[in-house]
C-alpha cells in the first residue's frame, strides 16, 4: 500500500484529505506543520507528501527544503495543496522540490488524482 503523508495546520482538511486518500487505497500519515512533519522522518516508508505553504513553526517552503536534504526523502514527490494563488509562490514551491500544485478549496478527485499521477 503506497503510503501519503498530509501536511495541514486545519484539522477539518487533514481529514477531508485522508478520507479522500484513504478511499482510494493509500494509508495517510499526518503532521500539523512542517516541524511535526519532519519529526515523522525517521526512515519510514514514504511514498508521497502533500503540503500546504502557511502553516505555524516551520512552513511549508522550508520543510520542502528540508525534506530535500534528507537523503532517504530526497526525490519523494510532493504536491503542495495551499490558499497561496500569487505566481511567485508557485514557483517558490516547484523551485523548492514540489511536483504539483493545486489551489485549496479543491474537489477530492483532483487531490487523489494528482497523488495517483506522481506516487511510484
Amino acid at each position: 500500500m503506497q503510503q501519503v503523508l498530509v501536511i495541514d495546520d486545519s484539522a477539518a482538511v487533514r481529514q477531508l484529505m485522508r478520507m479522500a486518500l484513504e478511499r482510494a487505497g493509500y494509508a495517510v500519515s499526518e503532521a500539523c506543520d512542517g516541524e511535526d512533519a519532519y519529526e515523522l522522518l525517521d526512515g519510514r516508508t514514504l511514498n508521497l507528501v502533500v503540503c500546504d505553504l502557511s502553516m505555524p513553526r516551520v512552513d511549508g517552503l522550508s520543510f520542502l527544503r528540508l525534506l530535500r536534504h534528507h537523503p532517504r526523502y530526497r526525490f519523494t514527490p510532493v504536491v503542495v495543496l495551499s490558499t497561496e494563488t500569487r505566481p511567485d509562490r508557485r514557483e517558490a514551491a516547484k523551485a523548492a522540490g514540489a511536483q504539483a500544485f493545486i489551489t485549496k478549496p479543491c474537489r477530492p478527485s483532483e487531490l487523489v488524482d494528482a497523488v495517483a499521477r506522481l506516487c511510484h
